[in-house]
């Protein structure tokens, strides 16, 4: 923990742009070496300029192999295209668009040139895509250009197919495969020309239809509050628009795009990263928190969302996950008596006891959004989240809204709660830990090689031989979710009070470690001292 963490950057801390935009366009990757290679992650592929893991050969290829890919699909409708406020967001998308109209491929783009947030993009998705069956050549898929909280330096290309959430592993593992072989190849099948595009207005499209997903009438009855910081990202058009069109009382606190993000304040390690996760990067919201009933802040593609209420501070994600489900499900009347709640096998346990008493199917998955977006197309998930503030949900008659984690519905959410039920979502959480138990929930790294690492993410339950964790009897050691059987790419203990789960960092040395316990802090670092030793044992 850096000593400067929520403090506002300085000078010193802000990247180069001319020298990051230069690197883009001179440094050629070199694909034999695996940082500079084409690997798509839980988000897409994610890199900077700057060492050569996102240039422009790299979005180039990466365009090219997504064209080819949905043509082995019968996909042949336009590809609707996002970006989010980074620097190399950009020229990616003018290499984006190039790539496209060499392929003669209709490219949607924004119809005021300006940004897009994620969850947009995937409402445009499915908007065209409404009626049209499994199949059909006409189906629409996208492209949006965000490295998400990532710093400055980095950009990020990340492909949505016709469903409109994020690629599965099959389509994502044969994009990057494709992409690197055509690196290797000089990229002599790259086919581009100037770009041909077609407008859309992403923003009125999105902003129109809320009110079939939130009850914005009682958030403007009710006279909430609402401070709305976009972090410099693509939210930045969406907020005003949003309080002009349903007449609620939203200050757009920061209406600055900056690429060097220099109004920030310093995440944990003093690197200026756009998370609205951490109280460190969301320091200057927490500290005006009494401006407004309702303060939120989203990450610079606006797919994951902050919460800080007067009373509570910033929300943990957990807490608010489990206000959100247990007030969802009881004031969205015509959503399906049989829809499930989708969380991540490292989101809190709370989660579990409140969809147990909403008599509701829980469906855990391994992390990753893209588990959730089958059942949010088909209703049979209502709401679907991730521990790292990412989530969405139905609309109210319990058809599919965005099916890519849309941080600006559940910004609203928070006031949505706050107006209906007359107490803000940190006094319903205090609500929820009186009758379900107070959990201590906490996520720490551990050093780890890459051989080690590949080996956790391959490990097998029987590989451990422990009966106890932290003074109880382990009843479950996982290694493939109970939600769809995927495999975990890592390790989950569980006992009656408490649990772990253990699976390795893709982009740092370490793997992680999820830690909960509901019989205090002490008991949780007991859990997570005898985690580490358990998955080093194993590791050896």
């Amino acid at each position: 923990m850096s000593e400067r963490a929520g403090q506002k950057a300085q000078q010193s801390d802000l990247v180069n742009i001319d020298k990051l935009l230069a690197a883009y366009f001179e440094i050629t990757p070199d694909v034999t070496v695996a940082e500079q290679k084409v690997t798509f992650g839980t988000s897409g592929h994610r890199g900077t300029a700057l060492n050569g893991s996102f240039n422009e050969v790299h979005i180039a290829a990466i365009t090219q192999a997504v064209v080819e890919y949905r043509a082995t699909q019968n996909i042949h409708g336009p590809i609707y295209v996002g970006k989010d406020t980074h620097a190399l967001s950009g020229p990616a998308e003018q290499t984006v668009l190039e790539v496209l109209a060499g392929n003669n491929i209709i490219a949607m783009v924004d119809a005021e040139d300006r940004y897009v947030p994620t969850p947009a993009v995937s409402v445009a998705i499915i908007n065209h895509n409404a009626g049209k069956p499994v199949g059909d050549s006409h189906l629409a898929d996208g492209l949006v250009i965000t490295p998400s909280h990532n710093p400055p330096t980095d950009g990020g290309i990340k492909y949505n197919p016709p469903h409109g959430g994020p690629a599965d592993s099959d389509a994502t593992n044969w994009i990057a495969e494709r992409a690197n072989q055509i690196i290797l190849n000089s990229s002599t099948e790259v086919r581009r020309a100037k770009p041909a595009t077609t407008k859309f207005h992403f923003r009125d499209n999105y902003v129109s239809q809320l009110a079939e997903v939130l009850n914005l009438d009682a958030i403007r009855d009710a006279g909430v509050t609402i401070g709305a910081d976009p972090m410099g990202g693509a939210s930045v058009d969406y907020w005003g628009a949003i309080a002009e069109r349903y007449a609620l009382q939203l200050t757009v606190v920061n209406p600055e795009v900056d690429f060097q993000f220099g109004f920030m304040t310093l995440d944990w390690d003093e690197k200026i990263r756009m998370d609205c996760s951490s109280p460190y990067s969301m320091a200057s919201l927490i500290e005006g928190r009494n401006r407004y009933d309702i303060s939120t802040g989203n990450d610079a593609d606006a797919d994951r969302h902050g919460i800080v209420t007067r009373d509570g501070g910033l929300m943990n994600p957990n807490h608010f996950l489990a206000v959100s489900i247990d007030y969802l499900f009881r004031h969205r009347p015509n959503w399906s008596p049989d829809a499930a709640v989708g969380k991540t096998m490292v989101s809190s346990s709370i989660i579990n006891r409140v969809v147990k008493d909403l008599n509701r199917k829980l469906i855990e998955v391994p992390v990753g959004f893209k588990w959730f977006v089958p059942g949010l197309i088909d209703g049979s998930v209502g709401f679907g989240g991730e521990e790292s503030a990412g989530a969405s949900f139905l609309r109210m008659d319990g058809n599919a809204w965005s099916t890519d984690k849309d941080g600006l519905i559940l910004a609203l959410l928070a006031s949505e709660i706050t107006a209906v039920t007359g107490k803000t979502p940190s006094q319903h959480y205090v609500d929820l830990t009186e009758k379900y138990g107070a959990p201590a929930y906490e996520r720490i790294d551990a050093a780890a090689t890459l051989e080690q690492k590949a080996k956790l993410a391959k490990l097998a339950a029987d590989a451990v031989n422990a009966s106890e964790l932290a003074g109880e009897k382990i009843t479950a050691i996982l290694t493939h979710a109970p939600g769809n059987g995927a495999a975990l790419g890592g390790l989950k203990v569980e006992t009656e009070n408490a649990w772990f789960a253990a699976r390795p960092s893709g982009t740092e040395n370490v793997y992680k470690i999820y830690g909960e316990s509901f019989r205090g802090d002490a008991h949780l670092r007991q859990v997570q001292a005898e985690a580490k030793d358990l998955v080093d044992s194993v590791l050896g």
